[in-house]
């Protein structure tokens, strides 16, 4: 009869990229870790205890212990110096078993095992996205990281495969763990809506584009098919292009302009995490023809709300979407067809409609206690529990 275990398992978090501030740090990777954070604990109540380690002041979680840190790591070399040099004594300090570095990075000298959360190698894809320093600290550290990891999570198949292909990791210890969607991302009342509208001054029909201005996001081509449509069709409804100000951005708008597009295409900048929802059902069409995506979190929130979804049939995007005409998926790089899509879709509503039933059942697949429960199925793996 094996020894009964006297206390449980202790899980560290690195989640020093969580911010609860709405700016774009509090989008992305930080939303991964805040809704891990918060559902980990329900996925496994007795067999681990977890330590979140962070800089966030604001966060609270019963059901975490929480070491909150002294350093500024809201600042990327601040960061970098407490992965490397203090997170690995106070992993020792904490006891910790397992550690769980939540972005692509964990300590050298490490003095645990440890799983590693990939989101995408855009800087190996994208590199010239990058800050030079970030770029060589993140391709260089990552590489080293998941070669040293007990296991490696990413967040799609696609990004799954990338890491097996660029990184040389053999294939059994990537694990491919979805995001989940929030319950707030939800059709909201149609009063609701409307009002949303009036105070917003949103005309009655319109497309929405909702994430980073970059050019991976491929907003230049979502521009230029937009106006190859309003060619043909001078009627088109208004372009909604809402996110924050990425690299290169300032092209983004030189073009809009140089298109005479100016009147009919909207710029409303970064939009707060809790606004989102309301963004999405107002829009008639939720539009996102990305190059690349580690996951593509927009179009599974879009869908959640009941959002009718045009998107890319790249990288990790048809993971999310589904391939059964859950949304609509055309190739970024095709203007033409992304300039069709986006007119034979404004002008069939009874095709929106039942995309939009899709799209619900499709989001309903994506929790993020799911999520939860499949990392911890990772943390039994390598621990042989």
């Amino acid at each position: 009869m094996g020894r009964m275990k006297t206390k449980p398992v202790r899980v560290g978090l690195n989640a020093h990229l969580l911010s609860l501030s709405q700016s774009y740090r509090g989008a992305g990777i930080s939303w991964y870790i805040f809704n891990l954070l918060k559902n980990l604990p329900q996925a496994s109540p007795d067999l681990f205890e977890y330590h979140a380690f962070l800089s966030e002041p604001v966060f609270r979680e019963s059901s975490l212990v929480l070491h909150p840190s002294w350093l500024p790591t809201q600042r990327p070399a601040v960061r970098i110096f407490w992965e490397q040099f203090i997170q690995p004594l106070v992993l020792q300090w904490a006891n910790v078993d397992l550690l769980h570095a939540l972005a692509f990075v964990a300590p050298v000298a490490a003095p645990c095992p440890f799983v590693v959360t990939v989101y995408d190698l855009s800087f190996l894809r994208y590199p010239e996205a990058f800050r030079p320093f970030n770029r060589r600290y993140l391709a260089t550290f990552t590489a080293r990281s998941v070669k040293q990891a007990s296991a490696v999570i990413t967040i799609s198949e696609s990004t799954r495969q990338d890491v097996i292909n660029f990184l040389g990791v053999s294939p059994e210890r990537v694990y491919p763990v979805y995001c989940g969607v929030d319950a707030t991302y939800r059709p909201l009342p149609a009063d609701e809506v409307r009002a949303f509208k009036s105070a917003h001054q949103l005309p009655d029909t319109f497309l929405l584009y909702l994430g980073t201005l970059e050019p991976r996001k491929n907003v230049d081509g979502l521009i230029h098919a937009y106006a190859r449509w309003r060619k043909d069709d001078p009627a088109a409804p208004p372009l909604i292009v809402a996110g924050g100000k990425g690299w290169y951005y300032h092209i983004i708008f030189q073009l809009v302009e140089s298109l005479n597009l100016t009147e009919s295409v909207r710029f409303p900048g970064y939009i707060p995490q809790d606004e989102l929802p309301l963004w999405y059902n107002a829009a008639t069409l939720f539009v996102y023809p990305s190059h690349f995506e580690g996951f593509g979190l927009p179009v599974l929130e879009a869908m959640a709300c009941g959002t009718p979804v045009l998107t890319s049939n790249t990288s990790s995007l048809p993971e999310v979407a589904g391939q059964n005409g859950d949304a609509c998926l055309v190739s970024p790089t095709d203007i033409a067809a992304l300039a069709e899509a986006m007119a034979e879709l404004m002008a069939n509503a009874n095709l929106r409609a039942s995309m939009s039933a899709r799209g619900l059942a499709r989001a309903a697949q994506f929790t993020w206690e799911k999520t939860a429960r499949e990392t911890v199925a990772i943390y039994q793996n390598v621990l042989g529990l």
